[in-house]
């Protein structure tokens, strides 16, 4: 995770004389510092699979310290099998296995958990948006909302996105630049070294 692990990468680019405009990256500081080194002029675009990836991080926490928190018989359960059913897009969830109604269950025992669930599915439509005005417009209510609510995973997110709001809205100066088909080839090798668990040789 570290910069330096990028510093052959970065030779490779000087050499080739490659003029490079945007990078796409996720929000970690070691590749933000990294490429404003190397690439003072070119323009970061923080890849919105990472921002939802982070969010969902601070979802799965946060539920995690409600249940704890938690004294009544009843919430115990019901917040404890939900993490899947948070995290999934609402339109994938299985009406056949109840999903749909557990879920609507557990966000009713719990204001904050609701909250946030509500506020991951607004995240999403800041990349949803037709150009960079309404999208701009977008994040602002989202981070003002985010900010006002009594939840203090949301009111810290909203601080982390009007940091790196730039970077958010350069999504619409570069057509939709995201690390996507990356972390594609990523899922493939982590594939491969599942499948190749054993083998001898190579």
């Amino acid at each position: 995770k570290g910069g330096e692990a990028l510093a052959p990468f970065w030779k490779r680019v000087k050499r080739s004389g490659a003029r490079i405009e945007a990078v796409g990256t996720d929000m970690g500081p070691a590749y933000i510092s990294a490429v404003r080194s190397n690439l003072p002029d070119a323009t970061l675009v923080f890849d919105h699979f990472h921002v939802i990836k982070l969010f969902n991080e601070k979802l799965t926490k946060l539920r995690r310290d409600l249940q704890r928190e938690a004294e009544a018989g009843l919430g115990k359960p019901v917040l404890k099998g939900i993490r899947w059913l948070l995290l999934k897009n609402p339109d994938n969830l299985d009406d056949t296995r109840d999903e749909r109604q557990r879920l609507n269950e557990a966000l009713k025992l719990n204001e904050p958990l609701a909250t946030a669930y509500y506020m991951k599915e607004e995240l999403r439509q800041i990349w949803r948006q037709s150009d960079k005005a309404s999208a701009e417009k977008a994040l602002a209510e989202w981070i003002a909302k985010a900010a006002a609510s009594n939840v203090g995973m949301l009111k810290q997110f909203a601080k982390t996105l009007a940091a790196h709001r730039s970077g958010i809205l350069a999504y619409y100066d570069f057509d939709g630049l995201s690390t996507g088909p990356l972390e594609g080839t990523n899922n493939k090798i982590k594939t491969l070294h599942k499948m190749a668990y054993g083998f001898r040789d190579t």
